[in-house]
């Protein structure tokens, strides 16, 4: 059967996530009240893709999961909302689990990931059309080198590649030389570009692994992104939140929707934030997902956090990287 064309291909992890909501995070050794005890479906590159098929693009995913009930979950969600999906089962594992907790009154959260270490996305299971019929394609860093293959498969075809990473593992070494438009959290900057301070790593990062532009993600500080000449940068929405979990990933879908849109940069970045910021009013990875009116309404309306970044800043630390760059 031929293998029909989509806009958006995603290739990486999901997750089955047990949400805690608890009263107040527990001091070491102390103990604390459960709220209440949700199972939802998530996982950052899943949650992406279900995200951009809610907005009325063609998408495709691409993971792998265990032979238990959770996987047979994910399958009929992503199906249900149209996402042409192509799920590995693996034999007797166990599907990735997150035990997540939420503090009631901030919506902050800590994520307790389980991983089943038999859950490996063999490359062999790939088919080279799904990730070269599409029109932008993201990876992870779940299994480096299912992502690997999948980034080189379409850069073979002149497809532009993204990414979301979010935790630092050497094997990133390897998929970002074939990454268009890495979309990194802050975190992970200094071991890729050797500083925190994304002004100075992003222009690092980017001249190093030979990305059109580079991006971080700073929660409620915002967004910035560097294109080699320019820094772009967005501030965060004030939003009322409830769990923040899904929010970087909805921050991806954003930032992919935006640009198979032909949108400019600095608007990207501006929807993505906005996704994210609507997402956190609602409990669990993808309980907030807005529609694009609802989106573009908070762009219009709402109010946005203080800006990390003013324009002179920018430009004067634009002129340094161009400078460091010769």
């Amino acid at each position: 059967m031929p293998i029909p064309p989509v806009d958006f291909t995603g290739i990486g992890e999901n997750a089955t996530d047990v949400v805690l909501r608890l009263k107040a995070f527990p001091a070491r050794d102390g103990k604390t009240d459960t709220v209440s005890r949700e199972i939802r479906l998530g996982g950052q590159v899943a949650t992406a893709v279900f995200a951009v098929a809610q907005w009325g693009l063609r998408t495709r995913y691409v993971g792998v999961a265990g032979s238990d009930h959770h996987a047979a979950s994910h399958q009929m969600e992503l199906r249900k909302e149209g996402v042409e999906t192509h799920l590995l089962r693996v034999p007797g594992a166990e599907s990735r689990l997150s035990y997540i907790l939420v503090e009631q009154g901030t919506g902050s959260r800590a994520v307790l990931c389980h991983r089943d270490s038999r859950l490996k996305l063999a490359t062999t299971f790939l088919q080279k059309p799904w990730f070269q019929r599409t029109r932008l394609l993201q990876v992870d860093g779940e299994n480096p080198e299912a992502s690997r293959v999948a980034a080189t498969c379409a850069r073979e075809a002149g497809i532009p590649v993204m990414c979301d990473l979010d935790v630092f593992r050497e094997e990133l070494r390897f998929i970002l030389p074939q990454v268009d438009f890495p979309v990194l959290s802050r975190g992970i900057l200094e071991p890729l570009g050797g500083s925190n301070e994304p002004l100075v790593a992003l222009p690092r990062i980017r001249a190093k692994y030979g990305a059109k532009l580079v991006c971080t993600t700073m929660g409620e500080q915002g967004a910035l992104a560097w294109d080699g000449e320019h820094f772009w940068y967005a501030a965060a929405y004030r939003v009322r939140v409830v769990d923040t979990t899904g929010a970087g990933d909805l921050f991806h879908a954003g930032f992919a929707y935006g640009f198979l849109q032909g949108w400019e940069t600095r608007r990207m970045l501006d929807f993505g934030c906005a996704a994210a910021g609507l997402n956190c009013m609602a409990p669990g990875a993808r309980g907030g997902i807005g529609s694009v009116r609802a989106i573009e309404n908070l762009r219009s309306r709402g109010r946005l956090h203080p800006k990390l970044y003013t324009e002179r800043v920018l430009a004067e630390a634009a002129k340094r990287a161009q400078a460091a760059q010769g």
